[in-house]
């Protein structure tokens, strides 16, 4: 005799108990020690938070830290000199440098001291470097991952390996909506650069949520078109309709999650509602007529075109005004293995304005208190040379360093005007003051109040952490 159908759902019920209890035993007992962080939609902290929110500026490709930031004016006497054997150490190089020689190459470019403070940064920065006092260069940042895709996924979710949860999607999960009608975690990327060479793809893993609950997914938003998509209604269909719709699916799916007990069709339940509450939303955020000339004009020239650094960089202060939580933008073409004056040139003047008029705004809207702004790529570069040519200075490239290179914060409470760490006269080593990346995101979220050993999440039989089970510190002597 068959089954009834009511026998079959009481199986199923049973299967799917069997199948979450230790899951869902681990939640809760876990819960007791930091409910609000993790058992509840209701965000808490671990202690005051100094930021509110995260504006994090993915440089892809990896700038050369030692034309931007980090100067050595030493290295223009060792110019095209070998890389001494006691400095290289036989550290671990990339396939396009094994068996070469390494000749050391001094920039080509000027540093001076900027602002109050002296921070000493490349005349290819001009715009940035009159928020020197507002800066904190991190120049002892280092990694393990040398190679581009393992480096970024690294950056992003804390693992060279895919499968884990982004940066946001962890503040997501940990802390909560400030906005209901907006996402909690949008990507913004530049639809075009000016160094068009070596650009390399990238995926949504970088702001994917791994093992976290989908409803903490990065938002990619499009440059061409709805800025999410399927936004707008289709043809002959109005708003009312929608929610009619909405309202009808949302019955269905409430039904199929009593029957089946699977939370992702909660998820798939409030991602719809939010969708339908975006369609006013992001209409209002993405329209610029509301901003004045003068703010405009703070992010250059680009700033109307759609998909432009610049862009992006005013709609990432607008969603920063709307407590949007983590906003991520990549810029790509940084990956400058020949020819590198010639782009960095252009890639600095893609970024340089529209960064300083960011910080200008935030400032002036009393916003860079309470938001959290980073810069980095995913490792830096090498002090010597590929593709040198010593009759042309153009000519010379970088090669992948992670070894030591530069990232920045500002705002969120972090103190401005300053320098941390220090690499060797050769910019090869650190010297002083090592700061991993597990260590950079350890930081961020102490300024938004998370203790990162504490925000967890049970996942194949381990407590996961953005930071992993290796040991990483806040860098307290950068925090104001």
């Amino acid at each position: 005799m068959a089954p009834s159908y009511q026998q079959f759902c009481d199986t199923l019920n049973r299967r799917q108990f069997l199948k979450r209890a230790s899951i869902g035993l681990g939640v809760t007992a876990f819960g007791g020690s930091l409910s609000p962080l993790v058992a509840s939609a209701k965000p808490g902290l671990h202690f005051p938070a100094r930021a509110k929110r995260v504006i994090f500026l993915f440089m892809a490709g990896a700038p050369s830290q030692l034309d931007l930031f980090d100067h050595k004016p030493e290295l223009e006497r060792l110019h095209g000199q070998p890389l001494p054997p006691e400095i290289s150490r036989g550290q671990r190089v990339t396939s396009m440098t094994r068996g070469k020689k390494q000749v050391v190459c001094a920039s080509i470019f000027k540093f001076a001291p900027q602002g109050k403070s002296g921070l000493v940064m490349s005349e290819l920065l001009p715009h940035l470097s009159k928020h020197a006092d507002d800066i904190c260069l991190i120049k002892s940042t280092h990694t393990e991952a040398i190679n581009h895709d393992p480096a970024k996924t690294f950056f992003c979710t804390g693992s060279e390996m895919p499968g884990r949860a982004s940066m946001g999607s962890w503040l997501s999960y940990g802390l909560g909506s400030l906005n209901k009608d907006l996402p909690n975690f949008v990507v913004l990327s530049s639809a075009f650069w000016s160094g068009k060479v070596n650009v390399q793809a990238l995926y949504s893993r970088l702001w994917g949520t791994g093992f976290l609950p989908g409803k903490h997914q990065g938002i990619a938003f499009q440059s061409v078109g709805d800025p999410v998509l399927f936004l707008s209604n289709p043809d002959g269909v109005d708003r009312n309709l929608r929610s009619k719709m909405l309202d009808f699916v949302a019955k269905v799916n409430a039904e199929d999650a009593e029957l089946s007990g699977d939370p992702e069709v909660h998820t798939s339940i409030a991602q719809q509602e939010m969708a339908f509450r975006m369609q006013a939303s992001i209409p209002e955020l993405t329209d610029l007529s509301s901003e004045s000339e003068s703010s405009l004009a703070l992010y250059g020239p680009e700033v109307n075109q759609s998909g432009s650094f610049a862009r992006n960089c005013l709609l990432a202060r607008r969603m920063a005004e709307r407590d949007v939580r983590f906003v991520q933008l990549f810029h790509r073409g940084w990956d400058h293995h020949r020819g590198l004056p010639t782009h960095l040139r252009g890639q600095a003047k893609d970024v340089d304005q529209p960064i300083s008029g960011l910080l200008t705004d935030l400032k002036k809207r009393g916003l860079l208190d309470d938001t959290l702004v980073v810069f980095a790529g995913e490792f830096g570069r090498t002090t010597y040379a590929q593709n040198l040519d010593p009759r042309n200075r153009e000519e010379y490239g970088r090669d992948h360093h992670p070894r030591c290179f530069t990232t920045w914060m500002a705002g969120g409470g972090i103190k401005g005007g300053m320098s941390y760490g220090e690499t060797d006269e050769f910019c090869y080593n650190v010297a002083k003051d090592p700061v991993h990346v597990r260590d950079l995101h350890a930081t961020m979220f102490h300024q938004l109040g998370i203790d990162h050993n504490k925000l967890i999440f049970p996942h194949q039989g381990l407590d996961q952490r953005l930071t992993g089970v290796e040991e990483a510190h806040v860098v307290k002597d950068i925090i104001a």
